[in-house]
């Protein structure tokens, strides 16, 4: 299956990479930031209308572009409905969580900075440290992994050749300036996204017979999701995904550094924004899924390819090469933005809880090393993964938010009560991950769903229950 010439991937994939890294480096001429603060947190003056979009840009990961189809392919309406909702709702109440981080922790750089400074425990500090590098270790291989699997299934383009290029360019762009490479990167990768969906999508639809073919397609391949709290699916999907995306915000360092990067006043109305973009994206790319679920669409997936890149099929078995092309640069803009924000957030997380210390220029240099560092882990891990038989875009969307659900109720327990104790927050932490996420790594992968459910739901009740059950005797007021 090849819809473009290996010459022309090659070439399209020059073009998007030295298009990225110049767009940066003259923003970043321009502006000429050099210190810490203009590194880690773009000086602390993004504006909503920039930090929106940038907040948007950073969640429509390959979760958004490719499992979202993928959801509304198999399990139709209901699908798209129970991988929507939790994805909103987690960007929806970060609005209201991160102010409150941001006033008792006005000139913070990380969240797990802040439980240290809350709890005063280097313990707790370690520990939450495992699943916050965890998760961007894991965006990388997620978004890299999904761009060369599209990227060979089009062009015929090894997929061995393709994922260095996607990962280094990311790193090459964003050792730039940083979080602020991600930022104006993320607004014009956000701007594409809209802008070619808009333009996609709606030519999709009408290709493939319009409202008749896609209403066909709304109970997923085997017609029975039509309801969109269809049991099965708000069991198994709904649960796991309302649980790890909302638990996935709050243990994800890529918003809490720009939710200290923002203006005053403007972190609320930045999220709320940003939850608006980013519904938009799988609302209207779940079109492609119903088209491709229709019997009488025409599209077929093809043997052995992975069913994520169905809205992709779709796509290039309806329209014309190039639209296929500028579909492949939307989804590209999408995982590119989600790749140098974990590359950045990885490096603000080295520099504040690991090194801790240094001039802006040490600070900055050793930000690089992290960069680089966790691209070139990123990498090996791709290629380890590619020679697993049966890892798919699901099974990688499932593990990126699992482990967020060990720390996500003691987070919130930080901002709103006193007496939460470091005891309690390390105990609960450490027997949710040691007990409860080789439980869903192993359920994910055998996809047991029961397993999976009872895995996400244990780690949220025992950390809750060592957090209430081991509170502090003493309060003492947090000072900022």
């Amino acid at each position: 299956m090849q819809f473009i010439s290996q010459t022309t991937g090659y070439w399209f994939l020059l073009i998007f990479s030295l298009s990225m890294i110049l767009i940066t480096y003259l923003f970043s001429r321009v502006r000429k930031w050099k210190n810490k603060d203009s590194f880690l947190v773009a000086g602390r003056k993004v504006k909503w209308w920039l930090g929106g979009p940038s907040i948007a840009a950073s969640w429509i990961w390959a979760g958004a572009l490719f499992v979202s189809v993928q959801m509304a392919y198999q399990k139709g309406l209901a699908g798209i409905f129970w991988f929507t909702f939790p994805n909103v709702l987690a960007l929806a109440l970060f609005a209201f969580w991160a102010p409150q981080i941001r006033k008792k922790f006005v000139n913070g750089y990380t969240l797990p900075q802040f439980i240290k400074h809350k709890l005063g425990c280097d313990k707790v500090h370690k520990i939450y440290l495992i699943p916050f590098f965890f998760i961007q270790l894991i965006a990388i291989i997620f978004n890299v992994f999904a761009g060369g699997t599209m990227i060979s299934l089009l062009t015929g383009i090894p997929m061995v050749q393709v994922v260095p290029v996607l990962a280094i360019v990311a790193l090459l762009y964003t050792l730039i300036s940083g979080v602020e490479a991600s930022i104006i990167t993320d607004f014009i990768q956000m701007t594409l996204i809209i802008g070619g969906i808009a333009i996609i999508v709606p030519w999709a639809f009408h290709a493939a017979g319009g409202a008749s073919v896609v209403s066909a397609g709304l109970g997923g391949l085997s017609g029975g999701f039509r309801n969109i709290f269809h049991p099965g699916v708000a069991f198994s999907l709904g649960i796991v995904s309302s649980i790890g995306l909302i638990s996935s915000t709050i243990a994800d360092q890529q918003y809490w550094q720009r939710t200290f990067a923002m203006k005053d006043g403007h972190i609320a109305k930045s999220f709320l924004f940003g939850a608006v973009l980013f519904a938009l994206v799988p609302i209207v790319l779940s079109l492609l899924g119903f088209i491709g679920a229709s019997p009488s669409s025409g599209v077929v997936l093809p043997a052995g390819v992975d069913p994520s890149m169905i809205g992709v099929v779709t796509v290039s078995s309806l329209l014309p090469s190039w639209a296929t092309a500028l579909f492949v640069l939307i989804l590209l803009a999408g995982l590119s933005s989600t790749v140098d924000s974990a590359i950045s957030a990885t490096s603000s997380l080295w520099a504040t809880d690991v090194v801790k210390s240094g001039d802006d220029k040490t600070v900055i240099r050793k930000s690089r090393y992290a960069m680089i560092g966790v691209t070139l882990i990123g990498l090996a891990c791709v290629y380890i993964i590619m020679s697993i038989t049966g890892m798919g875009l699901n099974h990688l969307w499932l593990l990126s938010i699992s482990v967020a659900a060990s720390i996500s109720v003691p987070t919130v327990l930080s901002v709103y009560w006193d007496r939460l104790s470091a005891k309690g927050v390390f105990w609960g932490v450490l027997i949710a991950m040691i007990v409860g996420m080789p439980v869903f790594f192993y359920a994910n992968l055998v996809d047991n769903t029961i397993w999976v459910v009872m895995a996400s739901l244990f780690m949220i009740a025992i950390s809750t229950a060592f957090c209430v059950l081991m509170p502090k005797k003493d309060v003492v007021v947090l000072r900022s």
